[in-house]
C-alpha cells in the first residue's frame, strides 16, 4: 500500500466549545449573547425575561426539549437547510443525557451498564454532527465533584458523557467572583486560548480571541446521504458481505456513526467502490 501522508491544510475553524460550571456562573448568559443562536433549552432557561430578551435581540430562536432524538433531528435540519442561525447551543446537555439514560434503561436494561453504553452511543452521534456543522457550537454541562485516589476531592468536572472533553476544541470551567464571570481554560486547541489561563467570560472576550468574522459568518448547508443512497449501500454491504470493521472505518473517516449521517459525496464514493467490486466479479 502506498503512503498517504500529505501536508496539513489549515482551515478557518468555527468555535466548538464545551462549558461547565456551578449554577449561576454565566454559562447561559454567554450562550444567549451569541449571534443568531439556535438554542436547545433543556432547563427552561429561555422562559426567564433576561434570557428570552437576549436571544431575541441577537436574532435567535428556541426549542424547549430534553429529548436527545429531537435534538439530533433538529441538528440535522440545521446542517442541511438554508437559515440565518450562526450558533448552535445545547444548554445543558447534562439534562438531556440523564433523560436518555432513564429511557435506555427501560429499553435495554441496566445489566453490565448497557443503558450507559446505549446513551453514550447516542450522545457520540450528536457530538459528531455538531463538530461537522458549519456553525459555532456551545454545549453546556452542569458541574459535578471529581474525586481521585482514596476519595480525595480533585475539583469539579462536567456531568455527562465522559469523553465529551476529548471531542471539543475548547473546554472552559466557569466561576463567578462578585458580579463578574470568569472561566478557566481546561483544554484548548486554539492559539488564542492558553490551557489553565483564567479569562473573562463574556461574548466580548470571545470576539477578541476568535474574531467576529468567524463567529458571525453565514452558515453553509451540507448534503447528508439520501434515503436512496442509504438503501443502496445497505443492500451492497449485505450482498458483498462487507465486514463490520470495514464499515466502521468508513464511519470513522466520515466522522459519523451511521450511513444516514454520512456526507452525500462520501457515501456516493462508497457505493461506487462496492459497485466496482460487483462489476469486477462479473467480468471474471
Amino acid at each position: 500500500m502506498a503512503l498517504k501522508f500529505k501536508k496539513p491544510e489549515v482551515k478557518q475553524q468555527r468555535l466548538k466549545m464545551l462549558v461547565y460550571g456551578e449554577m449561576g456562573s454565566g454559562k447561559s448568559s454567554i450562550c444567549c449573547a451569541m449571534p443568531n443562536v439556535a438554542y436547545f433549552d433543556t432547563e427552561d432557561t429561555s422562559s426567564k425575561i433576561k434570557y428570552a430578551k437576549a436571544i431575541a435581540d441577537n436574532g435567535g430562536g428556541v426549542i424547549n426539549t430534553g429529548d436527545l432524538d429531537e435534538i439530533i433531528a433538529q441538528v440535522k435540519e440545521l446542517m442541511t437547510q438554508k437559515h440565518d442561525f450562526k450558533t448552535v447551543v445545547i444548554d445543558s446537555l447534562t439534562v438531556a443525557y440523564e433523560n436518555l439514560i432513564i429511557e435506555c434503561e427501560k429499553r435495554v436494561g441496566s445489566d453490565f451498564g448497557r443503558h450507559i453504553a446505549a446513551a453514550d452511543a447516542k450522545v457520540k452521534q450528536l457530538i459528531n454532527l455538531l463538530l461537522r456543522i458549519d456553525a459555532n457550537v456551545i454545549v453546556t454541562c452542569q458541574a459535578k465533584k471529581e474525586y481521585g485516589d482514596n476519595m480525595t476531592l480533585k475539583g469539579t468536572t462536567y456531568a455527562g458523557y465522559k469523553r465529551l472533553g476529548y471531542m471539543f476544541d475548547l473546554v472552559l470551567e466557569t466561576h463567578v467572583a462578585g458580579k463578574q464571570f470568569y472561566a478557566v481554560v481546561k483544554k484548548s486547541r486554539l492559539d488564542t486560548f492558553e490551557t489553565n489561563e483564567d479569562i473573562n467570560f463574556n461574548y466580548a472576550e470571545v470576539i477578541k480571541r476568535c474574531g467576529i468574522e468567524s463567529l458571525e459568518k453565514a452558515v453553509t448547508p451540507q448534503n447528508l446521504a439520501t434515503k436512496e443512497q442509504v438503501g443502496e449501500i445497505k443492500r451492497l454491504v449485505s450482498l458483498l458481505s462487507i465486514p463490520p470493521d470495514m464499515v466502521e472505518k468508513w464511519f470513522t473517516k466520515a466522522n459519523c456513526d451511521c450511513f444516514e449521517d454520512m456526507p452525500q459525496e462520501i457515501i456516493a464514493k462508497c457505493i461506487t467502490t462496492l459497485q466496482d467490486k460487483i462489476n469486477s466479479k462479473e467480468v471474471k
